[in-house]
C-alpha cells in the first residue's frame, strides 16, 4: 500500500523538516495550476517519470517552465539510449502516485530505490520550493535543503545536475 499524505508528513516531522501544505482544486498540468503559482510562494516545478531503452528508471524535477530535450538527455542523467515516459503501472508501484500528481515525495514509496532521482541545478538554485504532496488537490513547500534531506531520507542521493536548457545556458 503506497504511503498517504498523512504519512508524507509524518516522515517530515521524523526528518525534521518544515513544511507547509496548501489544498486546492485538482491540478493535471502545469498551465492548469497558474493561478494557484501565483498564490503560494516559491519555484514551481514539474516531473518527469522517464525510462531509458534497458528499462531503468528515472525521475527528473525541474522548473515548471523549463526545457528538457528528451532526446538528449539520457546522456546527462546515465541513461542507455532516449528515455520515453513511464507508464502509469509503473508510477504506482514506484511512486505510489497516478498521473498528475507526480512528485519527488513519491520517493517515500520507492522502498527499493529503485529510481534514478535528478534535480535539475537551475531548480537547486531556489531556496523555498514546490510540489504535490502525493495528489494533486495540494501543494507542500519545502526548502531545498529539506527536498534533499528528504531524498536522503528515502534512501536516494539525488544527481543535481543541468539537465534543462536554462541550467545549461546559465553554466550551472
Amino acid at each position: 500500500m503506497p504511503a498517504t499524505r498523512d504519512d508524507l508528513m509524518a516522515f517530515f516531522d521524523r526528518l525534521g523538516i518544515e513544511t507547509k501544505t496548501v489544498d486546492h482544486r485538482p491540478v493535471f498540468t502545469v498551465a492548469e495550476g497558474a493561478d494557484i503559482h501565483a498564490m503560494i510562494p516559491g519555484a514551481h516545478t514539474r516531473n518527469l517519470f522517464v525510462k531509458d531503452k534497458k528499462g531503468k528508471l528515472f525521475l527528473i524535477v525541474v522548473l515548471h517552465d523549463a526545457t528538457v530535450d528528451l532526446k538528449q538527455v539520457h546522456t546527462l542523467i546515465g541513461g542507455s539510449g532516449r528515455v520515453s515516459f513511464g507508464s502509469p503501472d509503473q508510477m504506482m508501484q514506484y511512486l505510489g502516485v497516478v498521473p498528475g500528481s507526480v512528485t519527488p515525495f513519491g520517493l517515500i514509496n520507492d522502498t527499493g530505490q529503485e529510481l534514478v532521482v535528478v534535480f535539475d541545478a537551475a531548480m537547486m538554485q531556489h531556496e523555498v520550493l514546490n510540489f504535490h504532496p502525493l495528489s494533486n488537490d495540494a501543494t507542500t513547500t519545502i526548502s531545498r535543503d529539506g527536498l534533499l534531506t528528504f531524498a536522503r531520507g528515502c534512501g536516494h542521493t539525488p544527481l543535481v545536475i543541468a539537465v534543462t536548457e536554462e541550467a545549461k545556458a546559465q553554466g550551472l
